[in-house]
This record gives structure tokens, C-alpha cells and sequence, in this order.
């Protein structure tokens, strides 16, 4: 009698975006992400969640141990998640006010952050990045985000061959290729840290 198939879990993860623009290079990585993992990556869902609505952290918003609602729904899809993919564009050489705003409304207690597993891309010039995650990373420590090591992603956007439509589309293959192996480490960590598997 063969042996039965092992059902592999569905992975949700919660992408993060740091910059507002519509037509945001970051963006643009976050929406091939998704659009990668529902074409070819079996078990891994990502959702795109938008921070702009979230108002500028205050704790004299905090009545009685809640968040005005907005915090409150953009919180729980925080905790529902499983893992967290964060594309951090890089802002005098660290992260967005945008990002480090929602990262900071989601720490409060309790931590919506603590132990999950996460993975950071990014492009712009120069290093692509590079310097924000970092520090994004630094954050991390205190919040109790585990990141992946390996691949790396920082994205040159500015270099040939061209990597974005004026939409902010990505249309470079081989950059495609790249964010794919990032998730597909993401995923494999994630089954690691939370089921023992990968």
C-alpha cells in the first residue's frame, strides 16, 4: 500500500511595504512577491498590507488596553500571519518613518512580532537598500523577529539592464529569480521554526 502524502502547511505571510508611493519601486518587489508565490510556490500565501492609514504612534490613543481600529485590524493581520516579508526602502541611511511607525504600533503589548520568522528585500540606489536593512534588523532584535541570513536582497534599480516600468512594475527575470529564492528560504524557515519541517 503506498504510503500517504504529507500535506505541507500553508504558510501565510504579511508583506510590508516602507514607502507610501503608488508607483514605489519596494512596492513593486512586494507585488511580484505575491504574484510569484500564487503562480509558483505551492503552500506560501502572501498578502499585501498597506500602513498608510495607520495614524502616528500615540500612546494617548491607548484606551483601556485597545487601539483605535484601524491599529486594532492592521494588528491582528500582524499576529494571523505566520511570517513577515518587509520591503524597506532606505531613508538617510535607515528605515521609513512609515515602516518604523507600524512596526512600533505593532510592538506594543502584547508584541504582535515576537518569534516570527521574516525576510527583508529592497531596492534603490547605490546599495539598494542595503543600510536600511540593517538596521531594520537591529529593530528586529528587540521585537523578537527572527530573520532569515541568506539570500540577501538589495536592488540597484537604477542599473542596466532596466528593472521597473514607470509604474513601478517589475519586469527584470532575473530579479524575479532572486525575490523567489528569498521566499522560498522565507518558507523553509518558517516550516523550520514552526512544524520542526522544511
Amino acid at each position: 500500500m503506498a504510503a500517504s502524502a504529507v500535506v505541507q502547511p500553508v504558510i501565510k505571510v504579511a508583506a510590508l511595504c516602507g514607502s507610501l508611493r503608488k508607483a514605489s519601486y519596494n512596492r513593486g518587489l512586494v507585488n511580484s512577491a505575491v504574484q510569484i508565490a500564487n503562480e509558483s510556490i505551492p503552500g506560501l500565501q502572501i498578502e499585501f498590507i498597506e500602513i498608510e492609514p495607520l495614524p502616528f504612534i500615540n500612546t494617548d490613543l491607548e484606551v483601556n488596553g485597545t487601539y483605535p481600529p484601524v491599529v486594532e485590524a492592521f494588528r491582528q493581520k500582524i499576529l494571523e500571519a505566520d511570517s513577515i516579508l518587509f520591503a524597506s526602502p532606505e531613508y538617510n541611511y535607515s528605515l521609513s518613518p512609515p515602516l518604523k511607525n507600524a512596526i512600533d504600533w505593532a510592538s506594543r503589548p502584547p508584541n504582535c512580532w515576537a518569534d516570527k520568522p521574516a525576510a527583508i528585500i529592497s531596492a534603490g540606489g547605490g546599495w539598494g537598500g542595503g543600510r536600511s536593512q540593517y538596521h531594520l534588523r537591529q529593530v528586529g532584535i528587540y521585537i523578537d523577529l527572527h530573520f532569515i541570513n541568506k539570500p540577501e536582497f538589495f536592488l540597484n534599480a537604477f542599473q542596466l539592464p532596466k528593472k521597473f516600468e514607470s509604474d513601478g512594475t517589475l519586469i527584470d527575470p532575473h530579479t524575479k529569480e532572486n525575490i523567489k529564492q528569498v521566499l522560498l528560504s522565507l518558507q523553509a524557515f518558517t516550516l523550520r521554526l514552526k512544524y520542526g519541517t522544511s
